[in-house]
């Protein structure tokens, strides 16, 4: 799935070629994602214009001049390509925003778990994102911050990261890399952590997702950027998906086990 460095390497890639652009059209080609797309979302931002490209968590918010926003999830395999707008259909391609340059902004996803929402006013008060955690690189999430919201939690450190509502966008790759430079092991309870520890993971989740960002997020399987390159960030991988490999540190082998449903990577010498 792609995580917080790949929305937001896409999001830097489509936006200097969709704000400021006209909506010319939004043609819907498979409306049946994870969410049925809204049946009358095309004649709404037809002649629209784009004033900017956020992004909150995993999603990707691009804000339209009728105080309305459109709501993208990429989902588990989806990706957003910037086309001439006569490029040909491939078969998953599900929607077209095209746009007065003649180029447009095209959705594929092959598993179809990706989602585009409409919404008027303040898209940021939508259900999908009203109760969602700090972003990991604002200053909100500092070691204060998670300090205090663990000392309570007896969840294991790795899907308690992985929460939104603690913190988005640290998802199963970065959480467990981030683990690994902090030097904590991934089944160890929240509350149990101590406060250098603490500072140590967010050190790691601000550098980890800040390197993975900076060369275009982690291929893995499915994912490329907005112009149809992937990502880089794999090569760099300490533990995620190395069992039985050697640690680039010590030269013990990764470890694996099944966490909460999600598969779980760490060093047994270089964790604590």
């Amino acid at each position: 799935m792609p995580e917080l460095p790949e929305v937001e390497t896409t999001r830097r890639g489509i936006e200097p070629h969709v704000t400021g652009r006209r909506v010319v059209e939004l043609a819907v080609h498979e409306p049946r994602l994870r969410w049925p797309v809204r049946a009358n979302i095309a004649s709404i931002v037809r002649d629209t214009s784009i004033v900017g490209v956020r992004r909150r968590a995993k999603y990707l918010l691009i804000d339209l001049d009728c105080d309305s926003s459109l709501i993208l999830h990429l989902g588990m395999s989806g990706s957003l390509r910037v086309l001439p707008a006569d490029t040909p259909r491939l078969k998953h391609d599900h929607f077209d925003l095209t746009l007065d340059s003649g180029r447009t902004l095209r959705f594929n996803d092959p598993r179809r778990f990706g989602s585009l929402h409409l919404i008027e006013g303040n898209a940021l008060e939508h259900p999908l994102l009203a109760s969602l955690g700090p972003e990991p690189l604002d200053k909100a999430f500092d070691a204060e911050y998670l300090w205090r919201v663990s000392r309570q939690r007896r969840v294991a450190v790795k899907p308690f990261l992985m929460n939104a509502q603690i913190v988005v966008g640290v998802g199963n790759i970065y959480a467990s890399e981030a683990l690994f430079r902090a030097g904590v092991r991934p089944g160890r309870q929240a509350r149990h952590l101590k406060r250098e520890e603490v500072v140590r993971i967010v050190e790691s989740i601000k550098a980890v997702l800040a390197q993975a960002i900076k060369v275009g997020g982690t291929t893995l399987r499915d994912y490329v950027g907005a112009d149809g390159t992937p990502g880089y960030f794999r090569q760099k991988l300490f533990v995620y998906e190395r069992e039985r490999e050697p640690c680039r540190r010590c030269g013990d082998l990764i470890r694996h086990r099944v966490q909460a449903q999600r598969s779980t990577y760490w060093c047994h010498t270089c964790q604590k």
